[in-house]
């Protein structure tokens, strides 16, 4: 078959990147959809087991740090487009070990631009989506919103490897004509989160009835995405956005880290039918995250009003389905916590 695009989505067994594929390869099937995936901890393929089998769907196990890997997945796939969320992407793990994040997120990035470069030189109708953060913007006080203009000032170390990748991708199509689009987007939830973010650890540990460690006095505001709503967005800034364009992609709505967990718990005790207020006595105040930004909250207008994009659900609907699909998942998420979908990765692609 002849496809229309040929698009590769970089870290697309993971969290937001399975949430995109899922929905490019139903709704375009005129599109080759290419999933490129290193497979760490938070990459797994068993969230797009539903359609793996698809006639517009390939998988590519590589590292976007590889450039021969790069070079030949461009060439046998002919890649035509590419949309980039492959990122580690946990601050308490940038804190730990910053050298990793520098390695994908900013030289993994440059590689993958130089790949799209060479393969697509000065040819017209390519897009290079390059999806980034928030916390680019560093923290906001009481009062104001992240706008596209908004100077960057990234406080950890993850930030500042998005932020670093952020500006290579503006370089590259300013400087060699590559025609890019970027996002940025707040705070993500939804199915198949790998549960060492706020929202699946709390669900985790509250089915558990484990503490739940809140930093510091709970206080950081943060605005929540729901994935489905960011994959279409990504969708359409891919589609309508205009080249060498930013677009801000946000929620609309802002939680205390406490307000939310508070919700959760009561959300929990209903499902779980347990005495009201008891999974609130799990709450655990903990030593506040070095560099914790207080504040985060995103202007979409501009992908409102040019790209007439807008969430379809509040934070309290988009909750209850969270939640519903990890009480209705809990083998998946005893797999992706053990280690399980790791060993079998490595036993699976070392034979190749």
């Amino acid at each position: 078959m002849t496809y229309q695009k040929h698009i590769l989505i970089t870290g697309g067994a993971g969290f937001i990147g399975s949430h995109l594929v899922r929905r490019l390869v139903k709704n375009y099937p005129d599109y080759l959809v290419v999933n490129l995936d290193k497979l760490t901890y938070a990459g797994n393929l068993e969230n797009l087991q539903d359609i793996d089998q698809a006639p517009n769907y390939r998988f590519e196990r590589a590292d976007i740090c590889d450039a021969a890997a790069l070079k030949r997945i461009f060439e046998s796939h002919q890649i035509t487009d590419v949309i980039h969320l492959a990122a580690e992407s946990h601050v308490d793990r940038s804190i730990e070990g910053p050298m990793e994040f520098v390695m994908t997120n900013v030289v993994g990035t440059v590689q993958l631009l130089q790949a799209a470069r060479a393969a697509w030189g000065k040819e017209s109708g390519h897009v290079f989506h390059h999806v980034s953060t928030d916390e680019v913007y560093g923290s906001l006080g009481d009062t104001g919103l992240f706008e596209e203009t908004t100077p960057y000032d990234p406080r950890s170390p993850y930030s500042a490897s998005k932020a670093s990748s952020d500006h290579f991708v503006r370089a590259y199509y300013h400087t060699y004509g590559l025609p890019v689009k970027m996002s940025n987007c707040s705070n993500n939830y939804g199915s198949h989160h790998f549960p060492e973010k706020l929202i699946p650890l709390m669900i985790h540990n509250i089915i558990n009835e484990k503490p739940l460690p809140v930093y510091g006095k709970g206080d950081n505001i943060r605005d929540w995405l729901w994935v489905e709503d960011h994959a279409s967005a990504i969708d359409t800034i891919f589609h309508k956005g205009r080249v060498g364009e930013s677009y801000n992609v946000g929620g609309l709505n802002e939680w205390t880290n406490l307000e939310l967990v508070h919700f959760l718990c009561q959300l929990m005790d209903q499902k779980l039918k347990r005495e009201k207020g008891e999974s609130e006595k799990l709450i655990t105040f903990v030593t506040d995250r070095a560099g914790h930004d207080k504040r985060y909250a995103i202007d979409a207008t501009k992908l409102e009003t040019e790209l007439n994009w807008k969430p379809s659900i509040t934070f309290e609907q988009g909750l209850n389905n969270t939640v519903d699909w990890y009480l209705n998942n809990q083998e998946w998420v005893a797999k992706v916590t053990s280690g399980a979908y790791q060993t079998y990765y490595e036993q699976m692609y070392s034979n190749r």
